[in-house]
């Protein structure tokens, strides 16, 4: 992000811009490294393709980004439990 002149922002101005930004939009306060995550982890959520995730986030490997920012999301996590009830859970007769 840029000045109007194209002047690079500080880490300093661009954190205390989208903390602004937060409070003016009703959002709780969150560090800018768990926007980020939260944003791509979205954004693979519904549909957008690794690639431009990866392109998104600026890296030039897509394992990167899945490494360190995608995560799963509460229904794929739910999913898989299920799986795995109904291949373990229930024929055992769980209690």
């Amino acid at each position: 992000m840029v000045h109007e002149t194209g002047e690079a922002f500080t880490i300093k101005q661009l954190r205390r811009r989208a903390y602004r930004l937060m409070e003016l939009n009703g959002l709780r306060r969150v560090r800018l490294y768990d926007a980020r995550a939260s944003c791509l982890t979205f954004l693979a959520n519904n549909g957008v393709p690794d690639h431009i995730l990866a392109r998104w986030a600026g890296h030039t490997n897509v394992k990167t980004t899945k490494k360190w920012y995608v995560k799963p999301d509460v229904e794929d996590l739910r999913e898989a439990a299920i799986t795995w009830d109904g291949l373990h859970g229930e024929a055992q007769g769980r209690v």
